[in-house]
């Protein structure tokens, strides 16, 4: 945490600090295929988490408060909900000030909301509530714009989202973007992940069309461990139930996968089974909207630098 400013103890190879007083460890295990399973299980099952005394063998420091956690928004009400900014007070009480965000701070204790956990949207007047409800729908319909102009065009990829306060240098759009499509992502040096939710002609993807989306030779994903092309319905985001049970086409996917003659890879995206004999390079989809995550893991130099650009989905029916 912020506070902690000890020597990394011996047998400890790296102290990664966060700058709040919660924090969340996300492990990404690599799945090769079903029969794969239970050595990714294995694996997991080894993964421990422990506090620092308990790993010196030493005796536990007095335990932290209880924090008495407010009920959460849904995703909706996150979007409209004055309680939002209730919570973000409470929130900011557990993240200290950091130097980079002492401006943004300063902005958010001129409205009241100085992080002791007092804030009271309900108390607010009639102006401020409207002032703060105008204010939010700004922010929703910035992003619109940005994730339609920026995202779906590939101009901006979900990589840049991500990163260190450096990394982002104050750009809270981008951080928001992230946060909504797709919160504890890696830095683009890890993993890149363009997202998919137009065709070849802008428009939106749906089950009620189908489409191809075609690797040229030489062509896939660039990447130094794997890649993956992942199936998610909207406006849940979640996986597509399917009679395959196939949620996604990945590179250890590959030697079962059935090339183009002249080296190509198609993959058809449809909510029915194009046929037998395309079926092995079928990503089944919902029957409504829907988008796709391709996910690039240790990209190379050419995906890192935009050389190299994902293909378009084409509606052919």
């Amino acid at each position: 945490g912020p506070g902690w400013n000890g020597e990394k103890p011996a047998g400890i190879d790296q102290v990664i600090k966060a700058d709040t007083e919660f924090a969340l460890g996300v492990y990404r295990t690599q799945l090769f295929g079903p029969d794969d399973l239970d050595n990714v299980k294995k694996i997991q099952e080894g993964y421990t988490a422990q506090p620092l005394s308990a790993f010196l063998a030493q005796p536990a420091p007095p335990a932290a408060p209880t924090i008495d956690w407010p009920a959460p928004l849904t995703p909706d009400e996150q979007k409209t909900s004055l309680r939002f900014f209730d919570l973000l007070d409470f929130t900011l009480r557990l993240a200290p000030t950091m130097p980079s965000e002492q401006d943004v701070r300063a902005k958010f204790a001129s409205v009241g909301l100085t992080g002791d956990g007092t804030f009271d949207s309900a108390k607010l007047s009639p102006e401020l509530q409207q002032a703060f409800t105008d204010g939010m729908a700004d922010a929703w319909a910035q992003f619109a714009a940005f994730k339609k102009d920026k995202i779906d065009t590939g101009q901006v990829t979900a990589g840049d989202l991500f990163g260190t306060k450096e990394d982002l240098r104050g750009n809270y759009l981008y951080r928001m973007a992230g946060a909504v499509l797709g919160i504890f992502g890696n830095t683009k040096a890890e993993a890149m992940y363009p997202l998919l939710t137009t065709d070849s002609t802008g428009q939106p993807l749906t089950g009620a069309s189908s489409y191809t989306l075609t690797f040229p030779a030489d062509q896939l994903p660039p990447v130094n461990a794997f890649w993956s092309l992942t199936m998610y319905r909207l406006p849940e985001s979640l996986l597509v139930e399917n009679p395959i049970n196939r949620y996604l086409i990945n590179s250890p996917m590959l030697p079962n996968l059935v090339k183009n003659p002249d080296g190509g890879l198609t993959i058809y995206i449809q909510h029915t089974s194009p046929g037998p004999d395309k079926e092995p390079n079928w990503l089944p989809a919902p029957e409504g909207p829907f988008q796709m995550f391709l996910r690039l893991y240790w990209p190379k130099a050419e995906a890192l630098d935009g050389s190299w650009q994902p293909p378009k989905a084409v509606k052919v029916g």
